[in-house]
C-alpha cells in the first residue's frame, strides 16, 4: 500500500510538472508568433497572425490543474508551509497527537473541498457548461482535474494522520528533517 501511494503522489507531481511545462511551451509559441508578426510588418509583409486562441483560458486551466495535482506530492516532500512553534514546544507524545488532530482537521476540510468540487464538476457535465473563450472548453475537464487533485490531497492527509497515530514519522517530517540536516 505504501509503495502504491508513493507512486500515486509521484505521478501526480509529474503531471503537475508536465502541465507547468505545457504552459511554458504555449506561452513561448505565442511570443514567437507575435515576433513573427512583428518581423513580417517590418519587412512590409502581411503578418501571418500566428496566435493561440483562448491562450489565457488554457493557461488558467492548466495552472489550476498543476496546482491541485501538486498538493499531495508537495505535502509528502515537506514543501507546504507549516507553523511548528506550538508543536516543537510540546512533549513528543502530545506533539504527535496534535499532529494527528491537525491532519484530521485538514483532511476534513480537504474532503469537503473535494465533495464541493465534485458537485460543481458534475453540474458542469450535466448542463454542458463550457468556457467563454474563442475555443469552448468543457468546464467539467478542469473541474474534474481539480477534484482529483483535492481527493489525492485528502488521501495524503489521511495517510499522514494514520502514520502519526501509529507512532511513525510521516513523509513530510522525514523530508523536513533531511532538509534541516543538509543545511
Amino acid at each position: 500500500m505504501r509503495r502504491m501511494l508513493d507512486r500515486l503522489y509521484a505521478a501526480a507531481l509529474w503531471l503537475a510538472a508536465i502541465t507547468f511545462a505545457l504552459i511554458a511551451v504555449l506561452v513561448l509559441l505565442q511570443v514567437l508568433g507575435r515576433l513573427t508578426d512583428r518581423a513580417a510588418r517590418l519587412m512590409d509583409l502581411p503578418p501571418p497572425g500566428l496566435t493561440i486562441p483562448s491562450l489565457a483560458e488554457f493557461g488558467a486551466f492548466l495552472f489550476t490543474g498543476a496546482v491541485f495535482l501538486g498538493l499531495a506530492g508537495t505535502l509528502q516532500a515537506g514543501s507546504h508551509v507549516r507553523v511548528k512553534l506550538l508543536i516543537q514546544s510540546l512533549p513528543d507524545t502530545l506533539a504527535r497527537w496534535m499532529g494527528v488532530l491537525v491532519c484530521a482537521l485538514a483532511a476534513g476540510l480537504a474532503a469537503f473541498a473535494t465533495w464541493s468540487s465534485a458537485l460543481q464538476a458534475l453540474d458542469s457535465l450535466k448542463f454542458g457548461s463550457v468556457s467563454y473563450g474563442v475555443i469552448p472548453i468543457p468546464l467539467a475537464i478542469p473541474q474534474g482535474i481539480m477534484t482529483a487533485g483535492l481527493a489525492l490531497f485528502c488521501i495524503a492527509l489521511i495517510d499522514a494522520m494514520v502514520t502519526l497515530a501509529r507512532g511513525g514519522i510521516p513523509a513530510y517530517q522525514a523530508a523536513e528533517a533531511t532538509t534541516q540536516e543538509a543545511e
